[in-house]
């Protein structure tokens, strides 16, 4: 039976995509990372799957600088992305590209913006393209290449807000990469998508990891783990609970203990072989 596609190794030489050292983060009275340790290495495809609450949106509001680690005297940064302890997002988003429903839900709001507007918008840290600043030819080549990569290029013209959220999900996708990221983060790419939605959301994720976008896939559903994506890290209760190889992690016994209730694993395999991880309560 053939093996998954291979993973992209990771180049030593380059500092890690994300890097957390022992970070805590306390939100209100309540700690939700718990001196979390994790690292990430740069063409290292990558799940974090846990059940709600179990500290992924802090994670993800780390890196976007939402939220900071608590701070401590000595040691290294708690929280390292690309080599830097100190970073603008919009700085880094020809190496490392955000898709979070925050990023749609401020689109939404602006009714007469369009799909490639929103792409557009990537280019300049926006939410929308400035008014003193052109769009220039090869900026709509960009949108347009952005667009295609996502399988979205048909809804070029439509506007955003009319969009269903499927549609929208692939043109946040696009708009990360306008910018040619080395990598994705995706926190909760599935969310709110009907079968047919996620299944071409999946197969969208599998074909940018096949031209080495490297992706990290913050999520609760194991469906939406990629045969490219051979590594989960499993968060309970804002710690790590295991991290490894697909077929060491995802385990009923492990996700029961990460989702706190009985959780039933097993496999299917695609026409070519992969193998896809599926799991029900129960």
């Amino acid at each position: 039976m053939p093996s998954p596609a291979p993973q992209p190794a990771a180049d030593a030489a380059r500092p890690p995509l994300i890097e957390l050292d022992r970070a805590s983060v306390t939100r209100g009275q309540v700690r939700v990372l718990h001196e979390l340790s994790l690292r990430i290495d740069q063409g290292q495809h990558t799940a974090i799957l846990g059940a709600n609450g179990c500290g992924k949106s802090t994670l993800i509001k780390l890196i976007t600088r939402e939220l900071y680690p608590l701070a401590r005297s000595s040691g290294p940064p708690p929280v390292q992305v690309l080599g830097q302890a100190r970073w603008q997002v919009d700085r880094l988003r020809s190496q490392l590209g955000i898709v979070t429903g925050d990023f749609g839900a401020h689109l939404a709001d602006m009714h007469a913006l369009t799909a490639e507007d929103a792409v557009l918008s990537g280019l300049f840290a926006s939410f929308v393209v400035p008014p003193f600043r052109e769009v220039t030819d090869d900026m709509r080549r960009r949108a347009a290449e952005a667009l295609e990569r996502a399988h979205a290029l048909p809804l070029r013209h439509r506007l955003y807000a009319e969009l269903s959220t499927g549609e929208a999900r692939r043109v946040l996708i696009a708009r990360a990469l306008v910018n040619r990221p080395q990598a994705l983060l995706l926190d909760e790419p599935g969310t709110g998508l009907d079968l047919v939605a996620r299944g071409h959301l999946l197969a969208m994720l599998r074909s940018l990891a096949r031209q080495g976008v490297t992706l990290v896939l913050v999520t609760h559903h194991i469906e939406e783990i990629v045969p490219e994506i051979e590594r989960v890290i499993l968060l309970e209760k804002g710690r790590v609970l295991a991290d490894g190889p697909r077929a060491r992690t995802l385990t009923g016994e492990l996700l029961s203990q990460a989702f706190g209730g009985p959780v039933r694993v097993w496999q299917e395999h695609d026409p070519h072989g992969h193998a896809h991880y599926l799991a029900a309560g129960g």
